[in-house]
């Protein structure tokens, strides 16, 4: 009998990650293990360090202390290798909207280096996944908010990158639009895709994600595929985990202190 094939490194395997920014700390100690292949939701509240991982992550920022291994590679030893193996859409999109869709996902291939001709392919198929081949030769600076999205999304996929970090992919977007998005991240996962999701609509992390992290001021809260982290909280659904760990919304605290307790009339109602 042949020996078991060893597990695939993580495609994310950060531990003490540590970011200051002069006095005010962002990010303590924080750990965070994604398994290759896994869709991560990566939930806290405004402020919590999210953001700030991300950018360490994909290298905008380097970390004041701790470890950082992307699909198997040391950032700090091959930062440039690791990159190449990553898309990022951040939260903030800055396009080149003096171009038409299509030239603008031929121009971000040729950037990482693809050839011509397969640079071009590969946006003619990303516009179609993207359901944008109705606006190929419209200008970017004519594209909606959810438009815009969904081409960033495809930029960050025209060199097949084996991780995706997407940054609030659904905020201010209608719902048609952040329906198309989930279905593609949906087609990416089955593909085999690691997907690593900040969002703050915690019904589509529960739909979509296998693995979750929950983050609060800068460390870490628990971390884990979804059942397990049901399981161990006691908790229905993910909302219920992420309420649990970082606390009732505020607005529902004011909402309860402004009205008073539910009447029983309300409850039977």
């Amino acid at each position: 009998m042949s020996p078991p094939l060893p597990a695939p490194a993580p495609a994310v395997e950060a531990r003490g990650l540590v970011k200051r920014f002069g006095d005010f700390t962002a990010l303590h100690g924080l750990d965070m293990v994604i398994p290759a292949g896994s869709f991560y939701a990566f939930l806290g509240p405004n402020g919590a360090g999210k953001s700030t991982t991300i950018a360490i992550l994909t290298g905008i920022y380097g970390p004041d202390a701790g470890d950082i291994h992307i699909l198997g590679v040391d950032v700090k030893a091959a930062p440039l290798q690791a990159k190449a193996r990553i898309g990022v859409v951040p939260e903030e999109l800055s396009l080149f909207e003096r171009l038409t869709g299509r030239q603008y996902l031929t121009f971000c291939g040729r950037m990482y280096g693809l050839p011509a001709e397969e640079a071009a392919a590969r946006a003619t198929e990303l516009l179609e996944l993207t359901e944008l081949t109705y606006k190929a030769g419209g200008l970017v600076a004519e594209y909606s908010k959810g438009m815009r999205r969904r081409l960033a999304i495809a930029a960050a996929l025209i060199h097949a990158p084996e991780l995706v970090l997407l940054d609030e992919p659904f905020e201010g977007i209608d719902v048609l639009a952040a329906g198309v998005i989930r279905e593609l991240l949906q087609e990416l996962s089955r593909r085999g895709v690691t997907l690593l999701l900040t969002t703050h609509v915690l019904e589509i992390a529960e739909r979509l994600a296998t693995h979750a992290g929950i983050i609060k001021g800068g460390r870490m809260e628990d971390a884990g595929d979804v059942a397990s982290l049901k399981e161990r909280h006691g908790a229905p659904s993910l909302e219920a985990v992420f309420e649990k760990l970082i606390g009732t919304p505020a607005a529902r605290n004011a909402a309860l202190s402004f009205y008073g307790p539910r009447s029983a009339e309300g409850d039977a109602a």
